[in-house]
């Protein structure tokens, strides 16, 4: 149900709202502040949904938490699966998994890595990249892309599907699978199944180059555009393991500022508490994270693909660290912080989980079935993955009856959330500040939201058929532009200013 927002603050500035946002798990929405002369003063993106995960998972038995927090997200629950799964692997006292069980997690989860990222850059974000920001909303979506770019199309679809089919293999199920269990996992892998997973990938492989050099094009035939769209800089924080290299599995945080230069070079996250704070505003039930030694003024930052491609110091994987070093040349030295790299480092993510997946298939430990162990029992565990869009941490405490007392939930959009606002305020200055709204316009703050493939979750609207409405008012209160989309998708727009 669309509602507008349109009142004067106490400021004189008027506030004009666009609500919903589309393509969003959920209810968000964008409020921009505007003086008289139409100058841009704020914008904000506030998430109004409440989900209540926290709560609710208190006084379930700690075995359950794995398979139920999942229920957060149909689009990333492996990732929820496993970060709650590490965290109970410490309740049980597991404190070294099996080779087996281990590798068996990690395939999954690259399988996950593949898949999300796939959906996202081929099904959410290139209708915009391939037909352009400003294109006609009817042909501005996957449907387009596959008329005009069908081997592309084709391929996004294979490359989700090969995902999902690692998920299954390893989970039992493509969502919300049962794979993972405190102490390893419930199912062994089968030489059928390995095969079978082995047969396509390097077809799979190569596609994923392809799109890696796709978005290398991108940038190249337009870096004014692509290198200064939502462009911000901000600390970052990414896992690497022990010796610097990405690990999107396992392994120790490391903080960075906007410059590159570590803040925390690598902590454990079991530390976590000592080095983060969540900050709580009133317009929105996402929280904000920030470092707590900088405060919540300097101490925000970014997570997920550009910032973990950039917090390590090398992917252990040929073909992807080699796209990875093409992709940091356009800083020229400094840190990439353009929010549309975000989408040039997730296609190199793509390649990078098919070349992990590859190698552990060849892996004759994935083939074992030494699956579970367990040791002396705690009442306190933390579990954190690298998720498709970021740092995921899980935290939990169970007493004696084996019941969870405590649930802290730190998702990766959460981390991203100052960000994605710094995002959308830097879009709305560069391209609506002192403008006519056009639909066109409208979907550049959508294109800074969607560039973070925020966990809120595109999958549950129909394609360009969110009802919205956008109207731009004077501080006198004069409407100067409006525009509307209604449930089928038309867009109605009445030009004040002709």
């Amino acid at each position: 149900m669309f509602e507008l927002e349109n009142a004067k603050t106490t400021q004189g500035l008027r506030r004009v709202a666009i609500d919903p946002v589309s393509r969003v798990e959920g209810h968000g929405k964008v409020t921009l502040l505007l003086d008289e002369q139409n100058k841009i003063h704020q914008v904000r993106l506030h998430i109004v949904e409440f989900r209540g995960f926290e709560v609710f998972i208190k006084g379930r038995p700690y075995w359950e938490v794995p398979v139920t927090v999942q229920r957060l997200c149909g689009i990333c629950p492996v990732s929820h699966h496993l970060a709650a799964s590490k965290a109970m692997d410490v309740i049980v006292g597991a404190k070294q998994l099996t080779p087996t069980a281990e590798k068996l997690r990690r395939l999954m989860h690259y399988g996950q890595i593949v898949q999300s990222n796939a959906v996202h850059f081929y099904h959410l974000a290139s209708p915009d990249l391939l037909m352009g920001f400003d294109s006609e909303v009817a042909q501005r979506n996957i449907v387009g892309v596959a008329m005009k770019y069908p081997d592309i199309a084709k391929q996004g679809i294979l490359l989700r599907k090969y995902g999902q089919e690692v998920i299954h293999y390893t989970a039992g199920k493509r969502i919300h699978g049962t794979g993972a269990i405190p102490g390893g996992v419930n199912k062994a892998l089968t030489v059928a199944e390995r095969d079978k997973l082995k047969k396509d990938l390097p077809q799979l492989i190569e596609w994923a180059k392809g799109g890696v050099e796709l978005m290398q094009r991108f940038h190249e035939a337009n870096p004014a555009f692509y290198n200064s769209f939502g462009l911000f800089e901000s600390n970052m924080m990414g896992m690497v393991r022990e010796d610097g290299a990405l690990d999107l599995y396992h392994g120790d945080l490391r903080i960075t500022d906007a410059e590159g230069k570590p803040i925390f070079d690598r902590f454990s996250y079991d530390n976590y508490t000592q080095i983060l704070r969540e900050e709580v505003k009133s317009w929105s039930y996402m929280k904000f994270p920030y470092i707590a030694e900088l405060g919540p003024e300097k101490g925000w930052y970014k997570v997920g693909p550009l910032a973990r491609l950039q917090t390590c110091d090398f992917i252990p994987s040929p073909l992807a660290e080699a796209a990875r070093k093409t992709m940091l040349a356009i800083g020229n030295g400094r840190p990439v912080h353009s929010t549309l790299s975000y989408h040039w480092a997730r296609v190199i993510e793509i390649l990078h989980g098919l070349e992990v997946i590859q190698d552990l298939l060849n892996d004759p430990d994935v083939l074992g079935n030494d699956l579970l162990v367990k040791g002396e029992r705690q009442e306190e565990g933390v579990g954190v993955i690298e998720a498709p869009r970021g740092v995921l941490i899980h935290h939990y405490k169970v007493n004696e009856d084996d019941q969870v007392t405590m649930c802290n939930l730190i998702v990766s959009t959460t981390h991203n959330n100052q960000a994605m606002n710094t995002a959308i305020r830097s879009v709305a200055t560069q391209h609506l500040d002192r403008r006519v709204i056009t639909e066109g316009l409208l979907n550049h703050i959508e294109c800074a939201i969607r560039a973070y493939d925020p966990c809120l979750s595109c999958a549950t609207h129909a394609m360009g058929k969110m009802p919205l409405q956008v109207e731009l008012v004077d501080a006198a209160g004069e409407c100067l532009s409006l525009l509307r989309r209604d449930a089928a998708g038309n867009f109605h727009n009445s030009d004040m200013y002709a």
